[in-house]
């Protein structure tokens, strides 16, 4: 039997964390925009809340929570703002290739690091490789009881704030890639070089940076896992939940965005009555609420393949694919029909709207996600 129903648990966990957006990220976050202000103090009373990384297990000190209840929560956080949806999950993001790949030494050390509170970041995406991983260029070379990293990362969300990184880098460049390995870096390790704060389009409250890895030594240990060369299938596997996450980040932005022109669709009057009542708006509204519906059960499915232990590759790139289509087609509407003031910076649906392109882009770009679901789809018949 299929159920839609949220638990009662589930339903509180979505309500504190709607009411966590309502005071806390909605009043502040046109000021961490328009200043690119990284929401740190909010950041950390979300995750006093207990509304971060849930999906870490109890035994590192996590709160060992569903995938599904963390697709609640990030709809939430990025109904909230879509920029600071994106500075609380990379640390998640991070995390996931040790959850998946790593040892219990690695697990116990550094996922019981970011239930204290402590921050992370994925570094893969290079200037000149992004969707193209075995385009990478950053090495890791063995020496001794040591590995040497030398190259740069680009467009890393949260890299100026991070304690220690995920980093994706050829340990057999002959081998393409699968010569790549992942390795945990500690961000106060000498040879580190922090770029400028990128100035983005959207989510600018988003800390996005490049980082440079100069004879950067890490211990042996330090490699995810057990043996080289397994860094680019577990980081495949790593996808398959974060994906969905972003998915519903997507979700709860256009739902952000519909909220804002359902609002001012009921106040705007045209020849005599509200637009809402025009059949050409309502039925764009109606578009929106169909489009974030389906979205979301799309994200839900994903999330339920993993709480049930299954492969969730093609379900989360289905669920990543439309959740961020829709949600730059849900925001461009509303920016439609607010008019003149959508475009205006006063009103939220422009930041929405800047902020909705980027779920085309990261953790793998639409057009990928369409090549995994042709693939995956494929291998089926």
């Amino acid at each position: 039997m299929v159920d839609f129903r949220l638990s009662e648990e589930q339903k509180m966990i979505r309500d504190m964390a709607k009411e966590f957006c309502d005071e806390e990220v909605i009043p502040n976050a046109e000021e961490w925009d328009k200043n690119g202000i990284y929401p740190l103090e909010a950041i950390n009373k979300a995750h006093q809340l207990g509304l971060l990384n849930v999906t870490i297990p109890e035994k590192y000190g996590g709160p060992g929570m569903t995938a599904l209840d963390e697709m609640i929560i990030c709809e939430e956080l990025s109904r909230g703002d879509a920029g600071f949806g994106t500075a609380t999950y990379h640390t998640m993001l991070a995390s996931y290739p040790i959850l998946t790949g790593g040892t219990e030494e690695q697990k116990m050390e550094y996922l019981s690091r970011v239930s204290n509170g402590k921050l992370a970041a994925y570094c893969v995406t290079e200037p000149d490789a992004g969707s193209d991983v075995q385009a990478l260029n950053t090495e890791a070379k063995k020496d001794g009881e040591e590995y040497i990293i030398n190259g740069t990362k680009a467009w890393i969300s949260g890299a100026g704030y991070a304690d220690w990184f995920f980093v994706l880098a050829y340990t057999d460049k002959d081998a393409g890639y699968k010569g790549l390995s992942g390795f945990i870096v500690d961000a106060d390790t000498p040879g580190i070089e922090l770029g400028k704060k990128e100035e983005n389009m959207g989510q600018r409250c988003s800390d996005t940076r490049g980082v440079t890895f100069n004879d950067v030594r890490v211990p042996a240990k330090n490699l995810v896992g057990e043996k080289e060369n397994g860094g680019w299938m577990n980081a495949m596997k790593a996808f398959d939940h974060s994906r969905p996450a972003v998915a519903a980040a997507a979700v709860g932005n256009a739902r952000g965005a519909m909220e804002e022109a359902w609002k001012y669709a009921n106040q705007r009057m045209t020849f005599g009555k509200p637009i809402s009542k025009h059949q050409s708006i309502s039925f764009m509204l109606a578009d929106m609420a169909t489009k974030i519906e389906a979205a979301r059960l799309l994200t839900f499915s994903a999330a339920s393949s993993l709480d049930h232990g299954e492969r969730a590759t093609l379900k989360a790139a289905h669920a990543k694919r439309f959740a961020a289509d829709i949600c730059m087609e849900v925001t461009t509407d509303a920016v439609q029909i607010l008019g003149g003031y959508g475009y205006s910076e006063e009103y939220p649906v422009a930041r929405r709207m800047r902020g909705a392109k980027i779920y085309q882009i990261f953790e793998g770009t639409s057009q990928i996600q369409r090549l995994i679901i042709s693939r995956e789809i494929g291998d089926s018949f």
